[in-house]
C-alpha cells in the first residue's frame, strides 16, 4: 500500500505543477472542472445513489452549476464564496455536535456546497497567481506532513472519535506548526504583512482538517472507507482533495480581507 502511494504521488506531483503553473489558464479551468465533476461521481455515493444513471445526473447537476459560475460575475460569485463559508461553519457544527446525524437531501446539497466553491475558489487564485494555488496546495500537505507526525509522536487526545478515530489534537497543533513554517515562507514569496498571513493561514489550515472530516462524515454514514479507487493507493480523488476543497474558499476570501484581490 505505501509503495502504491508513493508511485502515484510521483507520477502525480509533476502532472499538477504542470497543470498548475505551465499551461493556459482556460486548460487549467477544464483540468480542475474535470476532476470536480470525478469528485462528484464519488460524492454521489454519500446520499445513496448507487446507479450509474443517478450518480450521472449528479455529476449532470454539478456541470451545470459550474457553468451557472462561469457566467456569474464578480460580485454574483463572491455570494457562491460566502456560501460555502456558511457550509463549513455548519459543518464544523455537524461534526462536533450531531455526527450521527445524516439526511440524504442534506447529502445532495452538501455535495455542491463542498464542489463548486473549490472550483471557483482555484480556478480565481488560478487567475490572480497560479503561484497561490499551488501555495494553498502546500499548505494543505504540510498540515497533514505535520498532524501525521505530530499525531503519531504525541497524540493522546481524540479530535473527533465519533468521525474520524485517528485524528488528534496533538496531530492539528503538529499540522498548524508545520503549515506556519511554510506560511513564513508564503510572506517572503507574495511579499504579505507577517501577522495577518499567518492568521490567515491558520484558518486555512483549520478549515482543511474540517474539509477532512467532513468526508469522513460522510464516508462512515455511507459505509465506504474510501470514497472511490482511482488514484492506487490513495483511493479516490475526493480523498485527496477533500482538505483542498475547504482550504480554497477560505484561502480566496481569506485574500479580499487582505485586499490582495483587486
Amino acid at each position: 500500500m505505501l509503495r502504491q502511494r508513493i508511485i502515484t504521488a510521483l507520477v502525480l506531483a509533476p502532472l499538477a505543477l504542470l497543470v498548475v503553473l505551465w499551461v493556459p489558464h482556460q486548460v487549467t479551468m477544464a483540468v480542475f472542472a474535470v476532476l470536480v465533476l470525478a469528485g462528484a461521481w464519488e460524492w454521489a455515493a454519500f446520499p445513496g445513489f448507487v446507479s450509474n444513471s443517478a450518480r450521472i445526473a449528479y455529476m449532470v447537476a454539478v456541470a451545470a452549476a459550474l457553468a451557472a459560475c462561469w457566467w456569474m460575475g464578480p460580485e454574483q460569485i463572491q455570494w457562491v464564496l460566502y456560501a460555502a463559508m456558511a457550509w463549513w461553519l455548519i459543518a464544523l457544527f455537524w461534526i462536533a455536535f450531531l455526527p450521527t446525524y445524516m439526511n440524504r437531501v442534506l447529502g445532495m446539497v452538501a455535495g455542491f456546497l463542498v464542489l463548486v466553491p473549490a472550483w471557483v475558489a482555484l480556478v480565481w487564485l488560478h487567475d490572480l497567481n497560479p503561484h497561490l494555488v499551488l501555495f494553498v496546495v502546500l499548505l494543505v500537505v504540510a498540515a497533514d506532513v505535520g498532524a501525521y507526525f505530530g499525531g503519531r509522536k504525541f497524540g493522546r487526545h481524540k479530535l473527533a472519535p465519533r468521525v474520524s478515530p485517528g485524528k488528534t489534537w496533538e496531530g492539528v497543533a503538529g499540522g498548524l506548526v508545520a503549515a506556519a513554517l511554510l506560511a513564513a515562507i508564503g510572506v517572503v514569496w507574495f511579499d504579505f504583512s507577517a501577522i495577518p498571513f499567518l492568521i490567515v493561514s491558520a484558518v486555512v489550515v483549520v478549515a482543511s482538517v474540517v474539509g477532512d472530516l467532513t468526508e469522513s462524515l460522510f464516508k462512515r454514514h455511507a459505509g465506504l472507507k474510501d470514497s472511490g479507487s482511482l488514484l492506487p493507493g490513495h483511493g479516490g480523488v475526493l480523498d485527496r482533495v477533500d482538505s483542498v476543497t475547504a482550504a480554497a474558499p477560505v484561502f480566496l476570501v481569506g485574500l479580499e480581507f487582505l485586499g490582495r484581490l483587486a
